[in-house]
């Protein structure tokens, strides 16, 4: 009895830490009358942490603890030309203490703002702005250049090059891929609106669109003549639209309800979802461009790209986009991809379906490889032949969706603990760099920590050891400096050679 009773006062204590450093949910006018007010405040904001006379802060979101502590986040500009690499957030707390997490700590100044190389036009649009997220920042053109790649995706390739001698400085690719009467997730109840279209009007209005093998615009609205949409079988052209409708209704559910986030964008607005991409199209893909995410139907168009995890995926790149903005490329890249597999998981495992149970494998149901495998393991990365299950100096020279591999392996161990288990009728078997044995905290303090660091302390530039850094605060803040939590946190990260 004395055990439990010190077990009960502990958590309680635990929960009233929890509850105050947990973000607010924010209706769409309430969110938008923060970013004004942050806004209006910017300028003194800029002065009171150090900002030349040259530089503004515009507000980019804003979170607001129970506790009263407010994390702004902001873009930087310089002489009015946007900062790429400059975005930081400022921490206040409700006394009045504060702190600032900023993507470089250079000083952003350059000899001049006029150009003497021109920038790239073919099939392109271009900006002049200040490169900041490598080394000393530079004048530079962004240039932004469309067309298609190797697989059929949509390509929005933006390359940085220097603006006064012409040469790249850096490119990534802006388009992020993931790899009712549901094909994966069973009979599920969808939202829908009078005169039946797959249109939720209780999740910021979602709508899923037949692109009818096209590969532009949104195509038509899903209508039926009853509120029974699909029957299971890829064969019928509604199943994969309830199935993205159902993944995007459950993401929204488990955004609000378990990270205290109304929408992607904080704002109350929904993406939407476009399925039926191309013809025999084998991946699925989050555009910011457009705020939505698309699915192709899969090898011999059977195996539609819109099982639960791949949604809560690609609803998750539109999340990084709008919170750290984490560069898609190199370990920034990496940590990216793994959030989108992060949410993914929790998301498949929030909805509690008894059709597709949590697991963390990813994309196990979409049989991309043919062969019955998933495309990803969280809890030995390594197994998918590409992955890496720990960090070397080397991880930022892999792709992006492989170099996800050591944070996908500390999402598990955090949650899970390192040996073999049995989860939901899969078994796994988590080793670790240094032969240590960890007990997990359990998968929702796990994803909680990772988000509050995602939304308040990670930037565009943030890598392995500053995800490290960023959720050790997320976990001060949520269970304190000498918690169980923070130190697990940290035994986790060792666990993959993030140190």
């Amino acid at each position: 009895m004395l055990v439990v009773g010190v077990q009960t006062g502990s958590a309680s204590a635990d929960a009233q830490r929890e509850a105050g450093a947990t973000a607010l949910v924010l209706t769409g006018p309430q969110r938008a009358a923060a970013v004004q007010e942050a806004q209006a405040g910017a300028a003194a904001t800029a002065k009171a942490i150090g900002l030349a006379d040259r530089e503004k802060l515009v507000v980019r979101d804003v979170v607001k603890d129970a506790d009263g502590t407010v994390h702004t986040r902001y873009e930087r500009t310089y002489e009015g030309l946007p900062v790429l690499g400059g975005d930081l957030v400022v921490h206040q707390k409700k006394d009045g203490a504060r702190a600032t997490t900023k993507a470089t700590g250079a000083r952003i100044s350059v000899p001049t703002t006029e150009a003497k190389a021109p920038a790239a036009t073919a099939r392109s649009t271009a900006r002049k702005v200040i490169w900041a997220a490598t080394g000393k920042p530079a004048l530079a053109w962004e240039t932004v250049v469309t067309g298609t790649q190797h697989d059929g995706t949509p390509s929005e390739r933006h390359v940085i090059t220097d603006a006064t001698t012409g040469k790249e400085l850096h490119s990534y690719e802006a388009i992020e891929t993931g790899a009712g009467n549901t094909q994966y997730s069973g009979q599920v109840a969808l939202g829908t609106a009078p005169g039946y279209t797959l249109t939720d009007t209780t999740r910021g209005g979602h709508k899923t669109y037949d692109l009818s093998g096209g590969t532009n615009g949104t195509g038509s609205l899903f209508t039926n003549s009853t509120d029974t949409w699909g029957n299971g079988l890829a064969t019928n052209r509604e199943t994969a639209a309830a199935d993205a409708h159902y993944g995007a209704a459950v993401t929204w559910d488990f955004y609000k309800n378990e990270l205290g986030r109304n929408g992607i964008r904080g704002d109350g607005v929904a993406a939407y979802s476009r399925v039926h991409y191309g013809n025999a199209y084998v991946n699925a893909f989050w555009s910011d461009a457009c705020f939505c995410m698309t699915y192709g139907d899969g090898t011999n168009n059977l195996k539609p790209l819109t099982s639960l995890d791949v949604a809560g995926h690609e609803m998750s790149h539109g999340l990084t986009a709008s919170t750290a903005g984490l560069r898609y490329s190199k370990e920034s890249g990496g940590l990216n991809e793994a959030t989108s597999d992060i949410l993914g998981t929790s998301v498949e495992f929030y909805a509690a379906n008894a059709t597709d149970a949590g697991d963390y494998l990813i994309g196990e149901k979409i049989d991309i490889r043919g062969n019955g495998t998933p495309l990803r393991y969280m809890d030995k990365p390594s197994k998918d032949g590409n992955s890496a299950d720990y960090w070397s100096s080397s991880v930022g020279r892999l792709d992006v969706h492989y170099s996800s591999g050591p944070a996908n392996h500390f999402f598990y161990l955090l949650s899970e603990g390192s040996g073999t288990k049995t989860i939901n009728g899969v078994t796994y078997n988590s080793p670790t760099y240094d032969n240590s044995t960890l007990t997990g905290i359990g998968r929702t303090k796990a994803y909680k920590i990772w988000y509050k660091a995602l939304s308040t302390y990670m930037t565009s530039s943030t890598n392995y050891a500053g995800a490290r850094t960023a959720t050790l605060s997320a976990a001060t803040d949520l269970y304190g400096a000498n918690s169980p939590e923070y130190t697990a946190v940290a035994k986790a990260w060792t666990a993959i050679n993030v140190k």
